[in-house]
């Protein structure tokens, strides 16, 4: 399974269901169940299906608040050359956070075990 690594306070929005779009400055075409790391922890918190990668421009992601959890005031400028929407659905919270082994230069993605 791959973990996903994200920063507090994104990582409880997304899995508290408030925030159902991850900005990125890349596409992705992994799609399905993956893990949510927090950032700094070396823990997994819970899983989300990644289930579509849309490309923004300037006026979907200011009106995208209600999906990313950014205000509008700070909607302004995009924050990458090519901004893009990871779309996620089915946040799971895990009890316990469970740790894993963070390996050398894993700054997005972590390739974890079952």
């Amino acid at each position: 399974m791959k973990g996903l690594i994200i920063k507090s306070p994104w990582i409880e929005q997304i899995l508290e269901g408030h925030k159902t779009w991850e900005i990125r400055g890349s596409n992705t075409k992994i799609r399905g169940q993956i893990a949510l790391i927090k950032s700094g922890s070396g823990h997994v918190y819970g899983t989300v299906d990644l289930v579509d990668c849309k490309k923004l421009n300037a006026t979907t992601y200011q009106s995208g608040e209600r999906y990313h959890g950014i205000s509008r005031d700070e909607c302004q400028v995009m924050p990458y050359k090519n901004t893009h929407a990871w779309v996620l659905e089915n946040p799971q919270i895990f009890a316990n956070p469970v740790p894993y082994q963070h390996p050398m230069g894993a700054v997005i993605w972590v390739n974890l075990d079952s």
